[in-house]
């Protein structure tokens, strides 16, 4: 058997078992609502699977040549440092948030799914591929099992005057919330005043002590608005001012923290 030739049923086999694994991993993120979903995986593993064959069976041309030296891994390694581009593609920051890294990773592991099955490594494209799912199914309900007394809030908030919002602060650790992050967006000026938006990252076992707390902020003459991460506003501007919303407590609901 001649190792740099293949035939065109191994050829379609490795190209369809790519498709197939990137397929299966894509469809998980494309379910999870994920910004890089089932083509792009599909892709990811095609194009690594059609490389790495390139890699390997497109020079055999030139294996008898006597001053010539053939490595197959040459472009193989070039996917492996290229998609992380793509993967950064898929990483979203908004403040103290970061998305997408689970999505990034996947994205790289696919890359090296593609090339086990270019390569013809076919048991370890297969044990990944399920490590993966592992990872993204079972792994995830794992952590929505152990871990979900513990949840991260991002709070954004609109005052006026200069300086560390350190009333806020102060209020969320009377209540025995752990402030993990303070940041500052930015900086508008409307008419004579200027108002600063920050976004707080805060970390709550329970709902009620966050609940009461955002109650209080709320009532500190220098915030003017505050927001989850999901835009509700807990105040609302009026004609004659920025007021309190009384209806607070109505409107901080379990659905609106998570």
């Amino acid at each position: 058997m001649d190792i740099w030739h293949l035939s065109n049923m191994e050829l379609f086999l490795r190209i369809v078992l790519a498709v197939i694994c990137g397929g299966i991993i894509g469809f998980e993120r494309e379910w999870s609502h994920q910004s890089a979903g089932l083509r792009t995986h599909i892709l990811v593993s095609l194009g690594s699977a059609t490389i790495m064959l390139l890699s390997i069976y497109g020079f055999t041309g030139f294996v008898e040549e006597a001053h010539l030296n053939i490595d197959p891994a040459r472009l193989a390694a070039q996917v492996i440092s290229g998609i992380g581009f793509l993967g950064a593609g898929a990483i979203i920051r908004n403040g103290l948030t970061i998305r997408g890294l689970t999505t990034a990773a996947s994205i790289w592991t696919v890359a090296a799914i593609g090339l086990s099955i270019g390569a013809g490594f076919y048991r370890l494209a297969l044990g990944a591929t399920l490590g993966v799912l592992i990872v993204l199914f079972a792994l995830y309900k794992g952590e929505q099992l152990f871990f979900s007394k513990v949840r991260t809030h991002n709070l954004n908030i609109q005052t006026t005057g200069v300086g560390f919002p350190s009333p806020i602060i102060q209020t969320l650790q009377l209540h025995h919330i752990q402030v993990s992050g303070v940041h500052f967006k930015q900086m508008n000026k409307v008419q004579n005043e200027t108002f600063f938006e920050w976004q707080i990252r805060v970390i709550s076992k329970h709902q009620d002590p966050l609940i009461q707390a955002i109650t209080k902020i709320t009532s500190l003459n220098e915030v003017k608005m505050l927001c989850t991460e999901k835009g509700e506003p807990f105040i609302r501007s009026t004609r004659e001012g920025f007021k309190p919303n009384h209806q607070v407590d109505a409107a901080v609901k379990p659905s609106v923290l998570e």
